[in-house]
């Protein structure tokens, strides 16, 4: 298992570079561009959540990857297994704060809202027999989620078909379930709470007057392209 994993993370990591801004040779991560001012998504996302959001937590995730990296590199070379195997959580946690926080920035638009078009409509209709149906089971699985956790609308490359599932914590869509994130909706409590309290049903319905369905569309593109 040990092994799979530590294949999968080498696998995985060359797959982000473009993605997630690499900026050293030993594949330094670094915080991305937001897309957009800290106060461009209110009234659905305030400034303040968003400077904290953006600076703070995402940061964090940024700072404490290339940290687990960089001992990982080093246990990998000396061939300690047990300092490998510690290392694991850390790379989950913090590598998936960053994939999906870097994913969540760009599927948000202070112009977004509405709904999908073209391919990415056709394939919903298909799927989950409209996007109103869609939106009420993404919703629903989301805001029941226990505790922190990601709602995610992904792309199942095997059968070619769009796939709805939540992730707990940090835990990103592709490694854990070879899913294509194409949307993602964030409801760890700093993404909401200094504005809808613990309202998470409000904050997660508000949150479709600013999805970007462009960047949702380009992603389902790509991933099928993929194939």
């Amino acid at each position: 298992m040990l092994c799979a994993r530590i294949g999968m993370l080498k696998r995985f990591v060359p797959q982000q570079k473009a993605a997630l801004g690499f900026t050293a040779s030993r594949l330094a991560h670094s915080l991305p561009d937001l897309p957009y001012d800290f106060n461009a998504l209110e009234p659905v996302i305030g400034a303040e959540i968003m400077e904290i959001h953006y600076k703070k937590h995402h940061a964090t995730y940024v700072n404490n990857l290339n940290i687990a990296e960089e001992k990982m590199e080093k246990a990998l070379a000396e061939g300690d297994t047990n300092a490998a195997i510690s290392l694991l959580p850390a790379l989950n946690f913090n590598g998936g704060g960053h994939i999906n926080h870097s994913i969540f920035w760009t599927n948000l638009s202070p112009n977004g809202g509405g709904e999908p078009t073209g391919d990415l409509k056709e394939s919903i209709n298909r799927d989950f027999g409209g996007f109103e149906s869609m939106k009420k089971e993404l919703i629903s699985k989301t805001v029941a989620i226990q505790g922190s956790g990601w709602g995610w609308l992904g792309y199942n490359p095997h059968t070619q078909r769009l796939r709805l599932a939540v992730r707990p914590n940090q835990d990103s869509l592709f490694p854990t379930l070879g899913l294509i994130p194409l949307l993602g909706i964030d409801v760890w409590e700093h993404a909401y709470y200094l504005q809808y309290k613990n309202d998470r049903g409000a904050y997660v319905n508000a949150i479709w007057n600013i999805i970007n369905w462009d960047n949702v569309a380009d992603r389902y593109a790509n991933a099928r392209m993929q194939n």
